[in-house]
């Protein structure tokens, strides 16, 4: 893979050209990927600005918005403390079965040992 020397250019553009695109996309007679390439742009970037156009992202004066509603942090808040408190349940219960998994390999082994004693008694001595 080649290595590139200098970053390469990233393109921002306005908020305008971006809502404009996506209008024209939206016209019965044009496809959006002759818009896209009307523009210069990928189509996947026209596609992607449509959603947020149809999201309510996009808007006319300007401004990317992005709103965050004060349930949507408390429920987020409320799912963070519910995995750390699932995942110490989930370390508790691998503390347990570990325990578990020596507790069974003592019993068997105790269990070989009185199997190996009980016929070294059987066997009659010479």
């Amino acid at each position: 893979m080649p290595r590139y020397n200098n970053p390469r250019k990233t393109w921002e553009y306005s908020t305008e050209f971006k809502i404009r695109a996506v209008k024209m996309s939206y016209q019965p007679d044009i496809q959006s990927k002759q818009v896209a390439e009307g523009l210069g742009i990928h189509p996947f970037m026209l596609s992607r600005w449509r959603k947020e156009y149809r999201e309510g992202l996009l808007q006319g004066d300007g401004k990317k918005r992005v709103g965050l509603s004060k349930k949507r942090k408390t429920k987020s808040m409320k799912q963070l403390s519910e995995n750390a408190q699932l995942k110490k349940e989930i370390a508790q219960l691998k503390k347990e079965n570990d325990l578990l998994k020596k507790w069974q390999q003592y019993l068997a082994e105790v269990h070989q040992n009185d199997l190996d004693s009980s016929t070294d008694t059987d066997k009659p001595s010479e």
